[in-house]
């Protein structure tokens, strides 16, 4: 688990970091055979040669079926579905060294590439992994930045196929709750405004908000890109001159809480993401540090979000290193 790069001063949000989780089982080892006096590599019994069988094909996964390469691909985290079948569409992703086609499947062992890079596909008879990341202030939440500035991707725990998505963003400049997945059809649930996910805020100012101010907040301001305004607005304390308020609203816009409080005349000195829709920061989680979910809270994740458990009927899996 990473640690946090830098000591904040304290707020309101912060409390001691959590007892570390027990590791997870080891596979057992193998029974031994006995020996009788021959060279049992080159002359096995039929019991050796039985028990070699069953270690070899015990774990031994089955085939995936094949899949839809737009949704395949939105669900190893390359983008949402729209943004795949437009790549598929303007012929930038190929399949097995021919342009892929709209509708068309994958399976297992064949080749995809978008834009010409090679892509690690994950089927969807696994459970998506997600996390939760403290994340600190000064690290962006893309993998293409012209300054090479800190990302968050490079914090995350390394996986085998696929690629971590994140399910909105936090500006350069603002720390707290982000989560990321491997499923980019979950990220997509997860950031659409239908399914009306509320984020919560602490915001650090100097002074205090004015009754008058914050009704404007709460009735709605015009931003450039249009009207936006929070569902509550709450006072969090605060010593001297600073002051803390919990503001939530039901949308993401780039920047948007910090135009909101400039749209009054107001500036954000310090603003961190304490909740996004059923997430809350955990008290315990430092700067810099993930928390993933269990296989339990994933599957009930998806259940709420009307999507199937893509692990039903299969056998249960060792439990995973974290």
């Amino acid at each position: 688990m990473p640690t946090s790069k830098r000591r904040p001063p304290a707020d309101p949000s912060r409390s001691p970091r959590p007892a570390s989780s027990p590791a997870a089982g080891r596979r057992p080892p193998a029974a031994s055979t006995e020996s009788s006096g021959e060279d049992e590599s080159t002359r096995p019994t039929a019991r050796t040669s039985i028990r070699e069988s069953s270690r070899r094909t015990r774990h031994q996964e089955p085939e995936a079926k094949p899949e839809r390469l737009h949704k395949l691909l939105a669900q190893s985290g390359v983008g949402s579905r729209r943004e795949m079948e437009e790549l598929i569409s303007a012929g930038r992703i190929s399949l097995n060294g021919e342009v892929a086609r709209v509708g068309q499947t994958a399976s297992q062992g064949d080749r995809v590439k978008v834009n010409g890079k090679l892509v690690q596909l994950r089927f969807s008879d696994r459970l998506p992994r997600v996390i939760i990341y403290h994340k600190p202030e000064g690290e962006i939440v893309s993998r293409n930045d012209p300054d090479h500035r800190p990302n968050v991707f490079t914090s995350m725990p390394r996986i085998s196929s696929g690629r971590w998505v994140a399910v909105g963003r936090l500006d350069f400049n603002t720390s707290g709750l982000l989560l990321l997945t491997t499923s980019g059809d979950l990220a997509n649930r997860l950031m659409h405004p239908r399914y009306q996910l509320v984020r919560e805020y602490a915001v650090r100012i100097l002074g205090e908000i004015s009754d008058e101010v914050r009704r404007r907040l709460l009735d709605g301001v015009e931003l450039d890109d249009g009207p936006a305004q929070f569902a509550s607005f709450q006072d969090a304390g605060g010593e001297g001159a600073n002051r803390w308020y919990r503001v939530s609203i039901y949308e993401g816009r780039n920047r948007e809480v910090r135009r909101m409080f400039e749209a009054v005349g107001v500036f954000v000195s310090r603003l961190m993401r304490v909740r996004y829709g059923p997430f809350a920061l955990p008290p315990g989680l430092k700067r810099g540090q993930v928390l993933e979910l269990s296989d339990a809270e994933v599957k009930k994740l998806l259940a709420d979000f009307g999507m199937a458990n893509p692990e039903a009927g299969r056998p249960a899996r060792r439990p995973r290193e974290r």
